[in-house]
Parts: C-alpha cells; structure tokens; sequence
C-alpha cells in the first residue's frame, strides 16, 4: 500500500490540506469534532509527518527541552521522575517531537540554559518541574519568548503560562479516611521541613480528615517533620509511637518505608500494615507497602499537548491560545505485606 500523505488523507476526509496539517501541527486552530475526526484517521492510517520537511518549512527544531534535576540521597523518590520522563518522551514523540534533557546549577541558571537553547534555535519549548512559591521561572521564559508548560502549579505566583499538577491533599485526605474506616484513632502525619508547597499540600489533606473526624486538637502531637530519608521515617515514627500514634500517612515512600520499619518492631498483626506512603514506587511495590499513585502518565500528555499547542501559537503571529490549568487526582493503592514483612504466626 502506497504510504499515506497529507494529500492523501485530506481527499479520503473530505478537508483540505491545511486542515490536515493544522490538526497536527497547530491542533487549536481546529474545530473539535473536526479535529477529533482528522486524528483518528491520522491514527488508523498510520501517517508519520516528515520530521525533517516539517522542520524546515515551520522554522522549528521539533525537540523540546527539560533539566534533569539530581535524584535524592536515597534514589527511591526519583522512580516518580524517570516515570514522568517515560511518558513524557512517549508524549513528545506521538506529537512528533524529541526530548532533550539539559543540566543547570540553579533555576536562575535553568532559565539561562533554556533562554540560550531556544535562541539558537536548539529547541522549540521546554517543561520545567519542582515548582515553587515564588518561582520565577515560568514568567521570566515567557518575557524572553520561550514556549513552556509546567508539570506543577505556581503556588500564587505568575499563572500566564500552562501546568499540570497534581492534588495532593485529595490523596493524603483518602489514604487517612481509609484508616480510620480500618478502626485506627490515632493517625500521624510524616512530612518534610521548611515549607515545600508539595508538602503543605499533602499534610491538608491528612489534617482534613481528621478534623472531620473530631481529631483536629490532637494533629500538632501526631506530625513530625523529617529528611526524606528512610532512616528519617523511621526516627520520626518511633517518637510518635511512644506518643500513642497507631498508624502513619506520610509525605513520601521513602518516609513510609521507615515508619512501616518502626510500626514492624511493636509487633502491629495483620497483613496490611497501617502504614501508606506517596508516589507508590517500585520499592512500595515490592514491600507491599500502600501508597499513592500520581496519573503521571495522563499528566506527561496533557502537558506535551498543551506545550505543542503553545509552540504553534507562538509561532502563528494572528495565534493564540488558553493557558490551561490541570489539577490530576492521585489514587490511593492498598496492599497487603511482602512475606518478608508479614507478622509471623506463632
């Protein structure tokens, strides 16, 4: 069979040319029941656009960029990274784009690095991530006119750009609702220090609940904030058990996977541990661990669509586009111990 080509696909739809063209390259343009239709025929065609040709004709390298931030001491909490990264090249390149990954010693010189690339003509957008109260980054690539899409919202700061995050505290809120429901009172909450807004935003959701359940008086002696670090749940779990805390919702796996440590060596009975952690990694996996699991995947697609559409407008000079803002909802996932941590019986 003859290889299909925007011509080809445009005769057998019944639309022009640049209808076709416009669905892939500048899908905003389109209407959506038209646009719907294009893509699905786009899809049972099998129709590949020449990355080469396209380049050239739009002025565009077809690669976006992002920095690759360093993985933490303890590696577990860097699975939720390389598993967004996953799908974010997956995303990029159903688009017909590339990933580059870049390295920069600071956000301020995360800008400067993507500025530079986008100059030269090296990429044509780029996604930032760890966003932050206060981040200046999505405002300052904009005035030096870089498409860029956020996996993270602003935390109050500039929202002129599009971002995707995902709502925390719905998760932490579900995950001690379902303890309670188990017969566990006296629930803890392990976070981290400072005030990360990814953190503030999982411990509401844990206060929440509680207060729900007429416990809010008693969460200041039922939290603890600690390192990210396996050692750090741990720690911080053992104090909050001499406290009379009977189970633990934390901030991370990492945290987690101390706690269910700690909660071990009181002898807890029962295959699921009152234990749940966040981002449910493949150790939380491999422990049996309970945890939160963020749609990463639906994130890195929405994300690369809503960069690709603003590329296209950037480059459209009668374009333009909506930001959108996405908040995703994490579901929590229930286990029951590995037999390595399963009580034993006498």
């Amino acid at each position: 069979m003859a290889r299909p080509t925007l011509v080809s696909l445009a005769r057998e739809l019944g639309v022009s040319r640049q209808t076709v063209s416009n669905v892939i390259n500048a899908p905003h343009l389109v209407k959506t029941e038209t646009r719907e239709r294009v893509q699905a025929a786009i899809e049972a065609s099998g129709y590949r656009p020449n990355v080469a040709a396209q380049a050239l004709r739009n002025r565009r390298s077809m690669t976006l960029a992002m920095r690759m931030h360093p993985t933490l001491e303890d590696g577990i909490n860097g699975a939720i990274r390389d598993r967004f990264l996953h799908h974010l090249v997956v995303a990029a390149r159903a688009q017909g784009y590339s990933l580059l990954l870049t390295t920069a010693d600071s956000f301020d010189d995360e800008v400067d690095v993507l500025t530079e690339m986008h100059v030269r003509g090296t990429i044509d957008g780029c996604v930032l991530t760890d966003t932050h109260a206060g981040d200046s980054r999505p405002s300052r690539l904009v005035a030096n006119g870089v498409p860029v899409a956020a996996f993270g919202r602003p935390w109050g700061h500039d929202e002129r750009h599009p971002w995707v995050d995902v709502e925390g505290w719905r998760g932490t809120h579900a995950a001690t609702n379902h303890l309670l429901e188990a017969g566990h009172e006296r629930i803890g909450f392990i976070g981290w220090p400072g005030n990360s807004d990814t953190g503030v935003d999982r411990r509401t959701g844990w206060e929440r609940a509680m207060a729900e359940h007429g416990y809010g008086a008693e969460t200041g002696r039922w939290q603890a904030e600690r390192v990210d670090q396996i050692e750090q749940g741990m720690e911080a779990a053992e104090k909050l058990l001499d406290e009379g805390v009977e189970a633990f919702v934390c901030a991370s796996d990492s945290l987690a996977l101390g706690a269910l440590e700690a909660v071990r060596r009181r002898g807890f009975e029962g295959l699921e541990a009152p234990v749940i952690g966040f981002d449910n990694t493949p150790v939380a996996r491999a422990m049996g661990l309970s945890s939160l699991d963020q749609p990463v995947e639906q994130a890195a697609e929405v994300l690369c669509r809503q960069l690709v559409a603003r590329i296209a407008a950037s480059q459209d000079a009668t374009g333009s586009v909506e930001d959108e803002h996405v908040l995703l909802e994490p579901t929590l996932v229930v286990r029951e111990l590995a037999e390595m941590y399963a009580p034993v019986e006498d």
